[in-house]
């Protein structure tokens, strides 16, 4: 009886989620970056999938990987100044911005070969690979399989930690809304519902001050979501965010330096950290991490 009660106070919700989501109107792939017009995105097919990224500069090859539900855009306010003393390369990674979203399950495989692809289809060599959350995992995996275009890792926040759970720390809203990621019909049910004020106040738990996110940023990643298919592949990844700490078992097979950097905001817990930097051979971490002062926290952005 509790089942039938339950059952029928659902059929409304589910079935206004999935109206609200065929209405939703998938945003149109922009020609030219918003914050540098004069950066040409470009795309490249790797193991099947069209990746959108953008290079720009001359020196040495410095690849930057966004965090968990961001874009290569996150990096606009570095971008210009890097590329100044580097060859910068940022990418979507499957699933995320405008790159190509495959029916797959999102496990971390899908994005340490996603880059290790990448690196191989542009012919990079030598490369820094910078990353942030699940970007800092993805570039101390390839670092750890001896991965030979990567010569150096700089690893900031590694999504490696509480079993991936990192992202619901951010906020009782974040927590709520991932925890209901793998309820059945409630988790979808959820997603379909989504709507910009939630979406904008769980992405600012990601930053120590609400303005670093630009809102025009925020507002296309946000409408990034309405693309075919995409909701579907986030909550995959969610689904498999336990993985993400498995990575730290082969961290011991590093042999390129590495560079750990966290935020006194980062939602990694100081043993959580000092697990990363024992697991790493010879790892090189500040002596204190990061503050997080106004300009310098504007300046770095997201801290997923």
């Amino acid at each position: 009886m509790v089942a039938i009660i339950l059952a029928s106070l659902l059929v409304v919700p589910v079935g206004l989620s999935y109206v609200l989501e065929g209405l939703r109107s998938p945003p149109t792939p922009p020609a030219t970056l918003s914050w540098a017009p004069d950066i040409p995105i470009k795309y490249v097919k790797v193991n099947g999938v069209n990746i959108r990224y953008v290079k720009v500069g001359q020196g040495p090859p410095l690849v930057l990987l966004h965090t968990l539900r961001t874009q290569l855009d996150m990096y606009q306010k570095v971008i210009p100044e890097l590329s100044q003393h580097f060859e910068v390369y940022a990418l979507d990674y499957p699933g995320h911005g405008f790159s190509d979203i495959p029916q797959a399950e999102y496990r971390p495989e899908i994005f340490f070969n996603s880059v290790s692809g990448f690196l191989d289809q542009l012919g990079i060599e030598h490369a820094t690979l910078a990353g942030e959350s699940i970007g800092g995992t993805i570039t101390l995996a390839l670092a750890a399989r001896h991965n030979p275009r990567v010569e150096r890792v700089i690893a900031v926040n590694p999504y490696d930690y509480d079993g991936g759970r990192g992202l619901r720390r951010s906020s009782g809203l974040a927590n709520l809304v991932f925890g209901l990621n793998d309820v059945p019909v409630l988790g979808t049910t959820v997603t379909r519902l989504r709507q910009y004020p939630i979406f904008k106040k769980i992405m600012e738990g990601g930053v120590s001050h609400a303005d670093a996110l630009p809102p025009a940023l925020l507002r296309e990643m946000y409408e990034v979501g309405n693309r075919p298919h995409h909701y579907q592949a986030f909550m995959s990844l969610v689904s498999h965010w336990a993985e993400w700490e498995q990575a730290r078992g082969e961290y011991n097979q590093i042999e390129v330096p590495v560079l750990l950097v966290y935020g006194d905001h980062d939602w990694s817990r100081p043993e959580e950290r000092e697990a990363n930097q024992r697991a790493i051979p010879g790892a090189h971490r500040p002596p204190a991490d990061v503050p997080g002062p106004p300009d310098s926290e504007r300046a770095r952005g997201p801290r997923f």
